[in-house]
């Protein structure tokens, strides 16, 4: 081979390896994925192929360590060590836990009450798959546990239960907080445009590459149907219904958003949506005022500055609060 030729080759091969070097186009990825006993999505663009796959990873993985930290099915997760062993003196758990802990009691003391974990203390008796919930004399025995203020916060982190049977859910806070949190990972690694989305809480990150986000508000009786289609831009938005999980005995739904005071599930409400700018609160504002109702529920959002809500009352009528009528 001459000089000429092996100079020729050599450039041909350094170009061919330089291509070969470069990220795949810049595209939209995208994962489906079950976690937190509900079905989770996320949808990210990267102009990097292997940053993108390893992103979609970790919002899963993400997932995973929360829920592994505040599952009440899991004997081995924070949540369920509080449940145990709270009642019996203090018990020492981690910040990001604490933390959440805190958030779930000023939300409580915002609403008085209306959003409360200590919930769950009536919460287990009911079995909405096998169509079981307590009994009269049960919800009589089990009311007086379910109170916040039994829930005691105290330095470094420890947390102890004033009454035995005491029992707490992260159900109305814990998705939303998950969600909040893989967003948070995805902003950290670079990412400008991605959607998470678990259960009924989303969180958008920046827009849709020139376009905003539709969001649908699902339609409480109709599975394939939506009752509005929202456009929104680096935004969270939830909805809490009647119809996630739920049975109906004697012409009465029997569902999970429970109210706190009477341990039974509300019936003014098919479902709330609420949108702001943080998914951790949207997720238990949202459960928060489907338990008030509409008039307490409507109060309470026009008072909270950044977030709104569209109520559907049982009659399929729409109501919207004033930072949405705008």
């Amino acid at each position: 081979m001459t000089l000429t030729r092996f100079l020729t080759w050599l450039q041909h091969s350094v170009l061919l390896l330089a291509v070969l070097a470069l990220p795949v186009k810049a595209q939209w990825y995208r994962l489906p994925f079950q976690t937190m006993g509900t079905q989770a999505y996320v949808e990210l663009w990267s102009e990097d192929n292997n940053l993108g796959k390893d992103l979609l990873i970790a919002v899963q993985n993400e997932f995973e360590r929360i829920n592994q930290k505040m599952s009440p099915y899991l004997a081995s997760s924070e949540l369920s060590l509080l449940n145990r062993e709270a009642a019996n003196g203090l018990v020492t758990i981690s910040p990001e836990f604490y933390q959440l802990l805190q958030q779930a009691e000023q939300l409580a003391k915002l609403s008085d009450g209306a959003f409360d974990i200590s919930f769950a203390s009536v919460g287990f008796s009911y079995d909405y798959r096998q169509k079981i919930k307590p009994s009269a004399a049960e919800l009589q025995q089990q009311q007086p546990l379910v109170n916040y203020r039994h829930i005691q916060l105290h330095p470094a982190n420890q947390v102890s239960f004033s009454r035995p049977g005491v029992k707490i859910d992260l159900g109305g806070i814990a998705k939303g907080y998950a969600v909040e949190q893989a967003i948070g990972l995805l902003a950290s690694a670079g990412i400008k445009h991605a959607l998470v989305t678990a259960g009924g809480d989303t969180r958008l990150l920046g827009d849709k590459r020139g376009r905003p986000w539709l969001v649908a508000i699902k339609h409480p009786r109709k599975n394939d149907d939506i009752v509005a289609q929202l456009p929104l831009t680096d935004s969270a938005i939830s909805t809490s219904g009647d119809y996630e999980r739920f049975f109906i005995e004697d012409g009465v739904r029997y569902h999970h958003i429970l109210d706190p005071k009477s341990g039974q599930s509300p019936s003014g409400l098919m479902s709330v949506t609420v949108l702001g700018s943080d998914t951790t609160r949207t997720d238990a504002l949202s459960t928060t005022l489907f338990v008030l109702g509409l008039e307490r529920g409507m109060a309470l959002i026009e008072k909270i500055d950044g977030y709104d809500a569209v109520f559907i009352d049982i009659n399929h009528q729409l109501y919207f609060s004033s930072g949405l009528n705008q």
